[in-house]
């Protein structure tokens, strides 16, 4: 675990799982500005400590770098011990996937084993894992929020992309059965359906883009709003898509 700032927050910790460059950064972020304890977690803890320390230097934040393999138990163990010594975990964001080594469809018959089990792994038992390590805590205060990060492959089985899809599929069952069971108790959960491809933020932007992209700071927003909803109303699934998106 790297430590990347040394200011102090009277809120809880927020877990981002699954940062890279694009959304889980501007969650990052925006968590990290409005008063959080800020941890980052995914595999590459060189890139990840850069992200930390950058986020910590902008928003005057906590913010720390933990490494965790979403697909190996142990590892979640590892990290959410690392996690959960910072404080009380107000805030889980599952934003982890496993990238498939093309972007291309695969033929059903040439999918190998190995990596269905992982995209299964990742998308959804280290959802699985994760969620077990926060609830008890937010329980226990009756209050908290879990948010999980699904797209279009959540809804529809996509020809050549089955690996995805049924990862996605099992994680938006495990976000809709903790929604069901947890709410009563105060915790907050909910799944966001990104329906689009996720461009560089508008801040840092690159104007040379053609295709319309998502900013990943405007859907950050959503994730807190998400976050900060009263609970007389609260919205268990949502779906987010560029204004010029034609649905099919």
């Amino acid at each position: 675990m790297r430590r990347m700032a040394s200011s102090t927050t009277a809120r809880g910790v927020a877990a981002i799982v699954g940062v890279g460059p694009k959304l889980g950064r501007s969650i990052a972020r925006k968590f990290a500005h409005e008063g959080y304890t800020v941890a980052i977690l995914a595999r590459d803890l060189g890139r990840l400590s850069r992200f930390a320390d950058e986020i910590a230097r902008e928003e005057k934040a906590q913010v720390f770098a933990i490494r965790i393999d979403c697909s190996d138990s142990t590892s979640v163990i590892e990290a959410f011990e690392g996690v959960l010594s910072l404080g009380f975990v107000e805030v889980l964001v599952y934003n982890a996937y496993h990238q498939p080594v093309s972007r291309n469809p695969t033929s059903f018959t040439d999918v190998k084993i190995d990596s269905f089990e992982k995209s299964l792994a990742v998308s959804s038992l280290g959802a699985f894992l994760c969620a077990q390590q926060v609830l008890p805590g937010m329980v226990g205060r009756r209050r908290g929020t879990i948010l999980f990060t699904g797209q279009s492959a959540s809804l529809h089985g996509i020809a050549g992309f089955s690996e995805l899809c049924c990862g996605k599929f099992a994680l938006r069952a495990l976000s809709q059965c903790l929604s069901r069971e947890f709410q009563p108790l105060g915790v907050h959960v909910a799944h966001i359906i990104i329906d689009g491809v996720i461009g560089i933020s508008r801040e840092g932007g690159d104007e040379s883009e053609t295709e319309p992209m998502m900013d990943p700071d405007a859907i950050a927003r959503t994730y807190w709003h998400l976050h900060v909803q009263d609970r007389s109303g609260w919205t268990e699934e949502i779906d987010l898509r560029p204004s010029n998106h034609i649905l099919l």
